[in-house]
């Protein structure tokens, strides 16, 4: 008896992927013991890549409501991570950027997230198994670039 082949399309494989793209966003998360939720976290990363934003592009970005970025952004400002100031080209603006505190909170981030992967691949992943990961990697970069 044939065994059956399992379902390799580009759409399972477009599904199983984002799956498990979010399982292992959410793990590198849970790997730091951090206070901020989610939301706020993605914002200071997307601020840490690109510099001075303001309230309603991070909005955009992030693909919330403007009022809900606000307050994400004052509960950013309140922890220290981030500073608001008025727009000099329009008063009605006002432009976020990262203070020192909210920069070294991102690179904590990053570094425990790596630190988490680092060892998990050391400990529960085989030669064989990272000669795999490092080929779907190459894939994935060319697909992004």
């Amino acid at each position: 008896m044939a065994s059956a082949k399992p379902d390799i399309t580009p759409q399972q494989i477009a599904v199983d992927l984002r799956a498990v793209l979010a399982r292992l966003l959410r793990k590198l998360r849970e790997a730091t013991t951090d206070a901020i939720t989610p939301s706020q976290a993605s914002a200071l990363s997307r601020l840490s890549k690109g510099g001075v934003s303001t309230v309603s592009a991070l909005a955009h970005a992030e693909r919330v409501r403007p009022q809900s970025m606000a307050a994400i952004v004052e509960a950013l400002e309140a922890l220290g991570y981030v500073t608001r100031s008025q727009d000099p080209t329009d008063g009605r603006r006002q432009i976020v950027e990262l203070t020192d505190e909210g920069w070294a909170h991102v690179a904590g981030q990053k570094e425990a997230g790596l630190a988490w992967l680092d060892e998990t691949l050391a400990t529960q992943v085989s030669e064989a198994e990272l000669i795999t990961l490092a080929a779907a990697t190459a894939v994935l970069e060319r697909i992004l670039d």
